[in-house]
């Protein structure tokens, strides 16, 4: 089976630190960049998933994601806000 380059996949909070555990896919995500990026096409991008947040490079779109729990997103909005 094809799997479309625009899923993202993320293993579910339950499974803790266990490596060997499912992962499920979230299909066609809703990107979208800071309103800081103005007119900037190269920045980085970010999705709301279920419990997570995943970022990835907008010059690279189908590279590999970063998945931040939505608590940690929170921390590092918090703290980019700040400064």
């Amino acid at each position: 089976m094809m799997v479309p380059l625009n899923v993202v996949w993320f293993k579910a909070s339950y499974s803790g630190t266990q490596t060997n555990c499912v992962e499920v896919a979230v299909s066609n995500p809703s990107w979208f960049k800071s309103s800081y990026s103005g007119t900037v096409s190269d920045c980085v991008e970010a999705a709301h998933l279920p419990r997570h947040v995943a970022v990835r490079d907008s010059k690279h779109p189908d590279a590999l994601h970063l998945l931040f729990e939505a608590r940690e997103w929170r921390a590092f909005v918090a703290g980019v806000e700040t400064h």
